[in-house]
């Protein structure tokens, strides 16, 4: 999921750490909304849940300016009815799932800029309460897509790249301990449960490193089911270089991780990854969702090359058919690709 902004500046990780050191096992996320159990009745029911697209994508196309450091997540301060708008755009194409404008939001991200730390953390649930108002309005509507009743919310956990704004989510080398890991995304997660999405998504995850930490504070929550899905450089190997097989089964036997899989990945090496997921993941469902095939160009900030939305929802169809069973598109990916998808699926 690539941000289009500079540094935030680094989290100083000394007196600030102690302030943010919170346990896992004292967050509460009881409330939320979706259970294994709701989760399997729901696949009962569908042949795959589609995701939404590219959030930034539809932002962008809308004409909003993303270039700042806290990239979509600027627009929860700013227009938040832009997000709302944005989440509606992907209902309306077919989406059974969308995520929320929290991937580059976090406390120190947001204070970094000068939000003061209540009014940071107040915006940080409200990523979660716009989700969940484009779902009500949509469903005001007599005539929509899907075969969900009530679209889900995941919310979105980015990686700690995503708060350094520095392209690292691509590569994984934070140069920092696990225990800074652990308070940055610990607190957004205590934060983010308060708001009671349905489920969690950990997106974009670059490393070995960051996978056993995610992974960590899941096994300490009580309720908090989520997906993790993870940016991978071919068919075989995650950003760091570590295996998919080898991540993958990191959530084998984590009960709160329902799904595994990719995201913000190339379209091609896609179903290598669902093969290879599956070997060692075998009780998890898998997620993917690639960005559009266009390929970035990061001195310049643009995309180049081209995207066919009904080519990407003929790769959906054979995603379905190698074994995923959640299934969307990251960047360069907007409605048309998900109206594709749900075509494609359906069909």
């Amino acid at each position: 999921m690539f941000s289009s902004s500079g540094n935030a500046g680094l989290w100083r990780s000394g007196q600030q750490a102690v302030a943010f050191r919170i346990r896992f096992a004292a967050i509460h996320c009881e409330a939320l909304l979706l259970t294994l159990a709701d989760l399997n009745s729901l696949f009962s029911k569908t042949n795959a849940i589609v995701l939404d697209g590219g959030l930034a994508t539809e932002l962008e196309r809308q004409g909003n300016d993303l270039n700042h450091k806290l990239w979509s997540a600027r627009l929860l301060l700013t227009d938040p009815s832009a997000i709302r708008n944005a989440h509606k755009s992907y209902l309306e194409a077919g989406a059974g799932c969308i995520t929320t404008a929290s991937y580059q939001a976090s406390v120190p991200g947001l204070v970094a800029v000068g939000i003061p730390e209540e009014q940071a953390k107040k915006l940080l649930k409200d990523s979660v309460s716009i989700a969940q108002q484009a779902v009500a309005e949509f469903l005001e509507r007599p005539c929509r897509q899907g075969e969900i009743d009530r679209p889900i919310v995941a919310a979105s956990i980015g990686p700690y790249g995503a708060f350094l704004a520095d392209g690292s989510e691509y590569r994984g080398n934070y140069g920092v301990s696990d225990d800074e890991l652990r308070d940055f995304h610990a607190e957004r997660l205590h934060v983010i449960c308060q708001a009671q999405p349905d489920l969690l998504a950990c997106e974009t995850i670059p490393s070995m490193q960051e996978a056993e930490v995610l992974r960590d504070l899941l096994v300490e929550s009580t309720d908090a089911m989520a997906w993790v899905s993870f940016s991978c450089v071919d068919g075989e190997h995650i950003c760091d270089g570590t295996s998919i097989q080898k991540v993958a089964a990191l959530f084998e036997n984590c009960q709160q991780v329902f799904a595994i899989g990719l995201n913000c990945t190339a379209p091609q090496y896609v179903r290598s990854l669902i093969e290879k997921i599956r070997v060692a993941g075998p009780s998890k469902r898998v997620v993917v969702y690639p960005n559009s095939g266009q390929v970035y160009n990061p001195h310049g900030r643009i995309w180049t090359g081209t995207s066919s939305a009904s080519e990407f929802g003929e790769l959906a169809k054979e995603w379905r058919k190698a074994g995923a069973t959640l299934i969307g598109g990251c960047c360069q990916t907007g409605p048309e690709h998900i109206l594709a998808i749900r075509k494609a699926i359906d069909g």
